[in-house]
């Protein structure tokens, strides 16, 4: 017997393609950063966000968000905490100040930590409610539930990982092109108000979305 119900699988792919593409707390993320550190910083952000994407959507499969939706107050407590510090990290970008802000002396580089670009990414994909009901939400529909689960589930989050980081790509590199066309003087500070007013729509987004 087949491990994977094809059919599923293919009606699957451009479902959650069409998801992953539109903008959301984590799309805006990416192309905030590709504002203000560029691509290649992004990806650690990336590469934190992804772990979170797959944390909730195996979760989401096997039940736990079931709990987590239904005794949601250390679970809110965590998303305002994490939308709080998003809003403060789009203050500083809004003055031009802090390690996430794009210097106007192009000499001078930013110096935030891969650690913390991979948190911001971490946080921003697990402490979205929208996130996890959407996956318990997504997921059922594709399973089949006459075949081994553990195999559909590794390879559906395969492929929501894939997706997910070919949209993250597209949104940074973006803000990338952005970058490269507003680099100096006024336009600088006009480039990190933008990525700190997306912040700061993300952190509110997160906290009281």
């Amino acid at each position: 017997m087949a491990a994977i119900n094809l059919q599923l699988l293919f009606a699957f792919v451009p479902t959650f393609f069409v998801v992953s593409i539109t903008p959301g707390m984590c799309m805006t993320l990416a192309l905030s950063l590709g504002i203000t550190i560029g691509v290649r910083r992004a990806m650690w952000m990336m590469a934190g966000e992804l772990i979170g994407v797959g944390l909730v959507a195996t979760s989401a499969a096997v039940g736990v968000a079931a709990f987590m939706l239904n005794y949601p107050t250390a679970f809110t407590l965590f998303k305002y905490a994490g939308g709080l510090y998003l809003g403060w990290l789009g203050v500083q970008l809004w003055r031009s100040r802090g390690k996430m802000a794009m210097p106007e002396d192009p000499q001078a580089a930013p110096e935030t930590s891969r650690l913390q670009l991979a948190a911001q990414g971490f946080i921003t994909a697990i402490a979205n409610p929208k996130g996890w009901a959407f996956f318990v939400a997504l997921l059922p529909p594709f399973i089949d539930q006459s075949l081994p689960m553990a195999p559909q589930l590794a390879l559906l989050v395969l492929i929501i990982l894939a997706l997910e980081f070919l949209c993250l790509q597209l949104y940074a590199h973006g803000g990338r092109q952005l970058r490269q066309a507003m680099r100096q003087g006024s336009g600088v500070r006009t480039l990190n108000r933008i990525a700190g007013t997306l912040m700061i729509l993300v952190g509110a987004w997160l906290a009281f979305g």
